[in-house]
C-alpha cells in the first residue's frame, strides 16, 4: 500500500506549480452579480466588466430563434425540468449570466437572440468575440437548417477574424425525436455543408466540433462537459492525476464531476461510455436528494453536499460505484469490480493523495488569481481617475 501511494505522490510536486484557472472563492463578490440572476440588457455596454475578460472564460450561445439556446442553459445550470422549458419565452435581448456562485466551473454564458444583426453599427461584435473562449452555435435538427448554416458561417467567420483562438462548437439539437440512423445522417450532412462553406471561403483552418444533443437525456451535459474541458488549461494535469489514481487502485473508470451542473471536469484516458456517464449523473442526483431529505435537520442551513459526503452503490453486474467528496463543488465518481473494492483501504489512501494533489494545485492557482485580480483592479482604478485629479496634487 505504501509503495503504491508513494508512486502516486511523486506527481504532486510536479503539479503543484500549475494553476487551475476556474474556482476562486475570494473573487465571487468582484465578478458575480449580486443576486446571481441572469443579467439581461438591450445592448452590450453593461457587459464591460473590467475584470471579466482577464479571469473568466466567456461562452456564447448563438443560433436562430427557437433553436433551444435558453432551454439548454436552464436545464444544465438551473436544474429546470426539460418539460418546463416549453413555457420559456423567446429571447429578445442579450442575456449574460455568471456561472460561479454555486458551481466549480466559473465562466460567463451569453445567450444571444436569434435576430442579432452583425452588420448593425451599434453591435460591437469585436468586443464580444475578443473575450470569448467558446462559441456554441445551436442548430435545430428538426427544422430546415439551410438558414442556420448560413448564419453559422457568418458568425464563425466574423468571430475568427477577431479571435482565432475561439473554440467553435456546433450543437445539433433536439435529436430526441430522430432515429439513430437519422441522427447520423443529419450530423454527416450538417458537418459536410458547414465545412464545405468554410473551404469555399478559404478558411479550412477553422475547426468545428459537432455534437448531437437533447435536453431530454444526458447528451447535453456530456456535450457541455467537452466544451468546458477545452477551457481548462490544466486538463492534461487532471487526467494524469486520475490515470495514476486508477492504475494504483484497481479502478476501471473515474470521473471528476462538478456536482451542481453534472459536468465532468476531467476523466482518465480511457474512452467515455454514455451509459457510464448517465449512471454517474444519476448517482449524484441520488446523493443530493437523499442528503436533502435525511442529511440536514430542520433548522440547519447547510449544504446537502459537504466533506462528509460519500456513497457506495453495488450494481447487479458485480460493479461498484464509489463517490467521494473532493471539494465542496467537486466529486470523484469511480467504477470498479467488487473484488477490487475489497481493498477499500488502499483506495481511500490513494484518494487522500489524489485530493491532496488537487488541493495543492488549487492553492497555487488561487495565488495566481489573486495577483491577477489585484493587477486588474489597479489598472481599472488608474483608468477611472477623473481628469484633473493629478493636477490637484501639484
Amino acid at each position: 500500500m505504501t509503495n503504491q501511494g508513494a508512486a502516486y505522490g511523486e506527481e504532486e510536486g510536479e503539479d503543484e506549480a500549475l494553476a487551475f484557472g476556474y474556482y476562486d472563492e475570494d473573487d465571487f463578490d468582484a465578478f458575480t452579480d449580486a443576486d446571481g440572476d441572469c443579467d439581461c440588457e438591450q445592448g452590450v455596454l453593461g457587459f464591460r466588466d473590467p475584470f471579466s475578460s482577464e479571469v473568466k472564460p466567456r461562452i456564447l450561445l448563438m443560433g436562430l430563434r427557437r433553436s433551444g439556446k435558453s432551454s439548454i442553459q436552464k436545464v444544465v445550470f438551473h436544474k429546470m425540468s426539460p418539460n418546463e422549458t416549453l413555457f420559456l419565452e423567446s429571447t429578445n435581448k442579450i442575456c449574460r449570466e455568471d456561472v460561479s456562485n454555486s458551481s466549480f466551473v466559473s465562466f460567463q454564458i451569453w445567450d444571444f437572440p436569434g435576430q442579432i444583426d452583425f452588420f448593425d453599427p451599434t453591435f460591437d461584435y469585436e468586443m464580444i468575440f475578443r473575450g470569448t473562449g467558446a462559441l456554441i452555435f445551436v442548430i435545430d435538427s428538426q427544422d430546415d437548417y439551410v438558414e442556420a448554416l448560413s448564419r453559422l458561417h457568418l458568425t464563425v467567420t466574423r468571430a475568427y477574424k477577431v479571435n482565432p483562438d475561439i473554440n467553435f462548437e456546433v450543437f445539433i439539437h433536439k435529436v430526441d425525436g430522430l432515429s439513430d440512423d437519422h441522427k447520423i445522417e443529419k450530423q454527416r450532412d450538417i458537418h459536410k455543408r458547414a465545412n464545405d462553406d468554410l473551404a469555399d471561403a478559404g478558411l479550412e483552418r477553422i475547426h468545428l466540433s459537432f455534437y448531437l444533443t437533447s435536453i431530454y437525456d444526458h447528451s447535453i451535459f456530456e456535450a457541455f462537459s467537452k466544451v468546458v474541458q477545452k477551457l481548462i488549461p490544466q486538463l492534461p494535469t487532471l487526467e494524469n492525476l486520475l490515470n495514476i489514481f486508477i492504475s494504483n487502485s484497481g479502478i476501471e473508470k473515474a470521473f471528476l464531476f462538478d456536482v451542481v451542473s453534472k459536468i465532468y471536469i476531467a476523466t482518465d484516458s480511457s474512452p467515455v461510455d454514455m451509459q457510464t456517464y448517465e449512471l454517474c449523473c444519476d448517482m449524484i442526483d441520488v446523493v443530493i436528494d437523499i442528503s436533502c431529505i435525511y442529511g440536514l435537520s430542520g433548522d440547519e442551513a447547510g449544504s446537502p453536499y459537504d466533506k462528509e459526503s460519500m456513497a457506495i452503490i453495488h450494481l447487479n453486474n458485480t460493479t461498484v460505484m464509489y463517490l467521494k467528496e473532493v471539494t465542496k463543488f467537486l466529486a470523484l465518481v469511480c467504477f470498479l469490480r467488487e473484488e477490487s473494492f475489497e481493498r477499500k483501504g488502499l483506495i481511500d489512501y490513494n484518494f487522500h493523495c489524489f485530493k491532496k494533489a488537487i488541493e495543492e494545485v488549487f492553492d497555487v492557482r488561487l495565488k495566481v488569481q489573486r495577483s491577477r485580480k489585484l493587477l486588474s483592479q489597479r489598472r481599472w482604478s488608474k483608468q477611472a481617475v477623473p481628469n484633473g485629479t493629478h493636477s490637484q496634487h501639484h
